[in-house]
């Protein structure tokens, strides 16, 4: 008798909560596989890289599924998915048939996903300060280029950001 009181308590606490979160009463919210293949995002980075977790809070905070993997080598990730030794950083992410190498700015992603030019990916070489994962208080942003690279090694300015 106890299980089916609790049993209705959690199935009601779920609708209410399902329901408070924006999902109409009746329906799961969506979950990975619900979501459109151009915002699901795989993430490699190190178990212990703090401002690669504040980068994935970032994109996840502006609509895009992630999945965290954290990998002992990084370089290998890199290695295979032909990121130039200019263009690394501290992360790699895979997202619809592109890599975004370090911490790029969500509208960049955006752009890229849209425009879809013919480049292995988008990064953000190095980790300068006040990129998206970056900021650090009471100090001034750095400025910073997102930039292109193709298969044939040629990089080309997709964005720039000069504060």
């Amino acid at each position: 008798m106890h299980t089916i009181k609790i049993t209705a308590l959690i199935g009601l606490f779920v609708g209410v909560l399902l329901t408070a979160c924006g999902a109409p009463a009746g329906q799961q919210a969506p979950d990975a596989q619900d979501v459109p293949d151009a915002q699901v995002m795989s993430v490699y980075k190190s178990p212990t890289c703090g401002c690669c977790s504040d980068w994935v809070g970032y994109v996840e905070q502006r609509g895009f599924t992630v999945a965290v993997e954290d990998v002992e080598d990084i370089a290998a990730i890199k290695a295979e998915h032909k990121i130039p030794a200019a263009m690394q950083s501290c992360h790699t992410a895979l997202i619809d048939g592109y890599v975004i190498e370090g911490h790029v700015p969500v509208e960049d992603i955006e752009r890229l996903l849209a425009e879809r030019p013919d480049v292995i990916g988008i990064a953000v070489p190095g980790m300068p300060i006040g990129s998206p994962g970056m900021e650090v208080a009471g100090t001034a942003p750095q400025p910073f280029d997102v930039v292109a690279f193709d298969a044939a090694g040629n990089t080309e300015v997709f964005a720039s950001y000069h504060r």
